[in-house]
């Protein structure tokens, strides 16, 4: 479960990127957050996952406070950030294997085969990440994030560069997490994925959460007999309106 507890964060003590924001993911859901550009999605899953720190209020994970138990809330996550750029003078066995070492994972090697023959990158584990391509380092970051198996997925726009393959494997992998009582976070662009996965989503615009609920309970609210992406223009251009 996760829970943010009335967060804010403001980058110039002016406006707040993210503002005084209320709201709970639970286990056993596929939680998909959504927003324009800038509209705080990625501010607010670097606070949730520590790389931000928080100005106002807090997030738990699994009862766990990021900003006061931050070693033990970050064991039980597993993040995938949005530009996988990260560590790509390692090959990508010692990548695998450095994540394995922080998180302490004992079956290390079943792991690793087990999630790189899905994602198709077993073949290429002693070859720099640098010589990756896009959607290869983004295979490789998922893998990592996943290895430890966290009770709780934090996907940033996890989709982007991945093969029609990985793409429908990931989502069936997030389906069946959730399926064993654990929790999906995840933003995303790619409405008609949400769509279809989501158990509920959440609508974020200028900092403020604008609309929680299932996509159901959406068209209940705002228009019946629409699409997610008509619904989504709807509610952010109301917001822009107010």
């Amino acid at each position: 479960m996760i829970e943010f507890k009335h967060i804010s964060k403001s980058y110039d003590k002016k406006k707040k990127a993210v503002d005084d924001l209320t709201l709970t993911v639970n286990n056993g859901e596929i939680f998909g957050f959504l927003g324009p550009n800038g509209a705080g999605k990625s501010t607010t899953i670097h606070m949730l996952t520590g790389i931000l720190d928080i100005d106002e209020g807090d997030v738990l994970l699994d009862g766990k406070s990021i900003k006061t138990d931050a070693i033990e809330a970050k064991k039980l996550l597993g993040y995938v950030a949005d530009n996988p750029d990260m560590f790509i003078h390692l090959k990508g066995i010692e990548y695998l294997n450095f994540i394995a070492d922080i998180y302490g994972v004992e079956n290390r090697k079943e792991r690793i085969e087990e999630l790189t023959k899905r994602f198709e990158v077993y073949d290429v584990l002693n070859n720099r990440i640098s010589s990756y391509s896009h959607g290869m380092r983004q295979k490789m970051m998922i893998c990592g994030a996943l290895l430890s198996n966290p009770n709780n997925w934090v996907l940033d726009e996890p989709m982007t560069g991945l093969d029609p393959r990985s793409s429908y494997d990931l989502k069936e992998m997030m389906r069946a997490h959730a399926d064993q009582g654990k929790t999906v976070f995840f933003s995303t662009h790619v409405l008609d994925v949400a769509e279809k996965i989501c158990d509920r989503v959440g609508v974020i615009n200028h900092g403020k959460l604008l609309f929680v609920g299932t996509l159901q309970e959406m068209k209940e609210t705002f228009s019946e007999d629409t699409s997610l992406e008509q619904l989504f223009l709807e509610i952010t251009e109301h917001d822009e309106a107010d």
